[in-house]
């Protein structure tokens, strides 16, 4: 029986994991490592399983979830940690963060790190709605833009109700619906512990005609000959003045600490009509792949890709696994 992913035709961001593990298994031997590539199945009691016959110094962790169970990212990230392994990347604590929208929002908030005004909802709570229109509806426990299209940005009620409905069929669970910035939009990798390194800022360039919206869409990031994708560029660094570079990077730095606090993570923003960076998400653990925005932000700031995935690693045997 084909997944949730595969069924409404999500398929290929998970498939593109297999690329950013080619990858980096080639960079890896490039810098000398022996390495071996562990596939992990479910069920999770199996995946336990087979961390615990490892014999190995570091794990380079490209592990992002069991198909139509994203919370296992984090879950396998805690067996590593229970187990003692140095491994790349972000925590088991970061991991599940980054997978409940509405909480790191609400943390956000209350740490003065200016996010959307949201509310979680489902069909059967939809008439508690009391944010203001447009707002974008999302899964409030995705990533890589799964269940995002052009019918994501609703300006009534009727398409809110329908919007709410897809996501909950379709991804289980609650909506997160979120009022629609529509200003400029930027997105920083930030790496580290205690010192940070922040890569240089890409901007998200829509040249799309009027009245479709503005949104980084499935569609947009994986499937090549469609609209969204040949209508959407990066352009990396962004052209954007001191001032404006000052803001992204100091607010990216906070929600790192907030949020994050160790490894990698792509926070994603819009300014908003005052000029001040809206936080839309942060995202431990983004795509490294060659091509990737994290990827292409290291190679702005003079890195080759190896180097990229060096510094990775060189993170993780400094850190102690927690």
């Amino acid at each position: 029986m084909p997944g949730i992913y595969d069924e409404i035709g999500e398929q290929k961001a998970i498939l593109s994991i297999l690329e950013g593990v080619v990858a980096a298994h080639q960079s890896l031997e490039e810098l000398g490592y022996e390495v071996v590539r562990v596939p992990l199945l479910p069920p999770i009691e199996e995946a336990r399983e087979t961390l615990k016959a490892l014999d190995t110094d570091l794990v380079f962790n490209l592990f992002e979830g069991f198909d139509t169970r994203p919370k296992t990212e984090a879950a396998v990230a805690g067996m590593m940690a229970e187990m003692g392994f140095r491994y790349t990347g972000c925590s088991s604590a970061a991991l599940a963060l980054g997978l409940d929208k509405a909480k790191a929002k609400d943390l956000m908030r209350a740490h003065g790190i200016p996010t959307p005004e949201h509310q979680k909802l489902t069909p059967e709570t939809v008439d508690s709605f009391q944010l203001r229109f447009p707002c974008i509806v999302k899964p409030s426990g995705q990533d890589a833009s799964h269940g995002l299209s052009a019918n994501s940005v609703v300006s009534d009620q009727p398409s809110l109700e329908r919007q709410v409905a897809m996501v909950s069929r379709s991804f289980g669970g609650d909506a997160l619906v979120e009022e629609f910035v529509d200003g400029r939009e930027f997105n920083v990798t930030v790496m580290g512990h205690r010192k940070l390194a922040v890569l240089p800022i890409s901007e998200i360039l829509y040249d799309l005609p009027p009245g479709v919206p503005r949104v980084l869409t499935y569609a947009a990031k994986w499937e090549e000959d469609t609209f969204y994708f040949n209508r959407t560029k990066v352009a990396c660094p962004a052209e954007i003045n001191l001032e404006q570079s000052a803001m992204l990077y100091r607010t990216a730095e906070a929600v790192f600490r907030l949020l994050v606090k160790r490894g990698y993570a792509r926070v994603d923003m819009r300014l908003g009509e005052d000029g001040i960076p809206q936080v839309l998400e942060a995202n431990p653990n983004p795509d490294i792949t060659p091509g990737s925005g994290a990827a292409r932000q290291a190679a702005a700031a003079g890195m080759t890709y190896t180097q990229f995935v060096d510094r990775l690693l060189s993170m993780a045997m400094r850190k102690s696994a927690v």
